[in-house]
């Protein structure tokens, strides 16, 4: 007997009713779980990335663990970068290491543009796999946005203060907007790509952008979000917006064509409210909160969901991504409570 399609998480994004608050974790995928680390002893981020039956493990692996409501795609969002001819190493206890960083408008020429079905195409062959065979929740795809991106290009790796990024915007908004524009349009082929194997959700990932302030945001960076979100909008799949340490840009993202406002875990869920968002947030337990005693989590769980339980357009999430020393029980007993907690608060609505 088949396991009927849970869309929970989809109904939720569109302000639908739910028998439950769904949940996912970003960072889900790999982490913690002790399978995955018996992996990462034989294979690296980009070997297991280009195997598209041992990727569909690790993605499918928290979804059976925690029975999340959504599987999040094991990959990197560096993982587009190459296809537009950006040289990227991820290197172990560094993160993403650029060889060939942007300094001025003659890089940005020499970048091409992203042919998803060549340069990716282990990645539609695993969302193939998990979305024709495996999964019974939909799978989420994602892509970095430019800011984010172009933070890594430019500084050559992971900074602190993006000072080099945001000169060269301040000194070169002509070249800025150009690689602006040309991250947009490879983000938009990416995501297509994703969604016609099989992702039934998006998520673009601004993780730095809060770097910004909004008035540089609105300037700079909405231009190039406006045209991807509206160009996802096209596929009819809910579109998601996360940064961390953005919570001064939350009017702006409330006027872009998302679906879904990730919070990170500085700004309250009423507070949003209270601020005119209407869309569905998503959010925002901080992750540190996961290595304290049961009864904390069990608290800071309740003050969560009583504020997101007002509104039916409401997802369960982490205010940021999960961290290696997550017990792999506590997410489980997280997404059991949510769920447990959120369907009696519901039945109780009818």
């Amino acid at each position: 007997m088949s396991v009927p399609f849970n869309d929970t998480i989809l109904k939720a994004a569109k302000g639908e009713k739910t028998t439950h608050t769904p949940v996912w974790f970003m960072r889900q995928a790999g982490r913690s779980q002790p399978e995955y680390r018996k992996i990462k002893e034989k294979y690296s981020l980009f070997e297991i990335t280009h195997q598209p039956e041992l990727c569909a493990y690790v993605t499918k692996l928290p979804v059976d663990q925690y029975n999340t409501d959504a599987a999040i795609l094991y990959k990197d969002i560096m993982t587009p970068l190459t296809g537009i001819g950006v040289d990227v190493e991820i290197k172990s206890g560094i993160g993403p290491v650029i060889h060939n960083p942007i300094k001025d408008i003659s890089d940005i020429n020499r970048l091409g543009q992203i042919n998803p079905e060549e340069d990716v195409k282990y990645v539609l062959d695993t969302i193939k796999l998990l979305t024709e065979e495996q999964l019974n929740v939909p799978l989420i795809g994602f892509t970095g946005a430019p800011f984010t991106l172009a933070s890594y290009m430019i500084e050559g790796g992971p900074s602190k203060n993006y000072n080099k990024t945001k000169a060269f915007m301040y000194k070169q908004p002509e070249a800025w907007f150009k690689l602006m524009d040309t991250l947009a349009d490879m983000a938009i082929r990416y995501t297509h790509a994703q969604i016609d194997a099989g992702c039934k959700m998006i998520q673009v990932f601004d993780s730095w952008v809060g770097a910004l302030n909004a008035e540089d945001y609105h300037y700079f960076i909405r231009p190039s979000m406006n045209k991807i979100f509206a160009a996802i909008k096209e596929k009819n799949v809910p579109v998601t917006t996360f940064g961390v340490g953005a919570s001064h840009l939350i009017e702006e993202w409330n006027q872009l064509s998302v679906d879904v406002i990730g919070l990170d875990w500085r700004l309250q869920i009423k507070e949003a409210r209270e601020k005119g968002i209407t869309k569905t947030l998503q959010g925002n337990l901080d992750p540190a909160i996961l290595l304290a005693p049961w009864e904390v989590i069990e608290q800071r769980l309740v003050q969560i969901l009583d504020q997101g339980l007002v509104d039916h357009n409401y997802i369960f999430n982490l205010g940021h991504g999960v961290f290696p020393e997550v017990q792999p029980d506590t997410l489980r007993r997280v997404a059991q409570f949510v769920h447990d907690y959120s369907a009696k608060y519901k039945s109780q609505q009818r």
